[in-house]
């Protein structure tokens, strides 16, 4: 494909990098094999939290993929958790700088009109930055939950999902239900007013977000997913299309400009 789309991906932290074992960002190959795979270049993200230079990169982008990783701060969306179940939320090694970094960059998409694909922490920052909440652990808040957090079998399907007829998700797969992949502990609480539930597990865990009809003028795409197609797209086609999708709409957008 010639003049492929700019694709910003967003890296996690570690402790520990394996040059210096200093703090360092942290990206799985998968995500940007198949945002390659699907005709777009993957930049990552750079650290820090300056608005001006994550403005400066979104600008340059022609879509942002915001990908998993650790727990987000409780505050920003509870006043304060009991004991128990804060003690069920993992510290991140940055001291929540990426969740700063990341609010930023969802404000910018937004300013900027920019296509958003969000996978598993995107997909519940996203709802957080809009005003939602979460779920801070399945097991303790959901009674009669399933398993959600399968890193054992973390790229095979482990449950199904349900989709909305006539959904974003529900169009690009050609599906009405998917099977999927599920390494969580945490999920979308209270849905922020902008969004919609277009997918859910059986257990009523949401599993995709997307813009409210009224609301789709906001964003030229916007798809939020608990799963990770990213680990199921070599052999999943119905996987596979989500990214395909995603930067045919980075393409179109990028037209549409000039």
């Amino acid at each position: 494909m010639k003049n492929r789309p700019l694709i910003l991906v967003t890296p996690s932290i570690e402790k520990s990098g394996a040059e210096f074992h200093d703090r360092s960002i942290s990206l799985s190959e998968a995500y940007l094999r198949t945002v390659a795979g699907a005709g777009a270049i993957p930049l990552t993200m750079p650290v820090g939290a300056d608005r001006d230079l994550i403005a400066e990169c979104v600008r340059r982008s022609d879509g942002i993929l915001m990908t998993g990783g650790d727990d987000i701060e409780p505050k920003l969306y509870r006043d304060r958790l009991p004991p128990k179940l804060g003690r069920t939320v993992g510290t991140p090694p940055d001291g929540g700088e990426r969740d700063l970094r990341e609010l930023i960059l969802i404000d910018e998409v937004f300013q900027q009109r920019k296509p958003l694909l969000a996978i598993c922490r995107g997909h519940q920052l996203l709802n957080i930055a809009l005003g939602g909440t979460l779920i801070v652990d399945i097991r303790t808040q959901v009674p009669g939950a399933l398993n959600h957090g399968r890193m054992d079998r973390r790229s095979e399907k482990v449950h199904e999902v349900r989709l909305t007829p006539g959904s974003l998700l529900s169009k690009i797969t050609t599906q009405q239900t998917l099977g999927v992949n599920s390494t969580h502990h945490q999920a979308v609480g209270e849905v922020a007013k902008p969004l919609q539930v277009t997918a859910t597990s059986e257990d009523g865990v949401v599993e995709s977000l997307e813009l409210t009809p009224e609301r789709a003028h906001m964003l030229p795409f916007l798809l939020g997913v608990q799963f990770h197609p990213e680990r199921l797209a070599d052999r999943h086609p119905e996987h596979r299309a989500i990214f395909h999708a995603f930067t045919s709409a980075c393409v179109l957008h990028r037209k549409r400009q000039i």
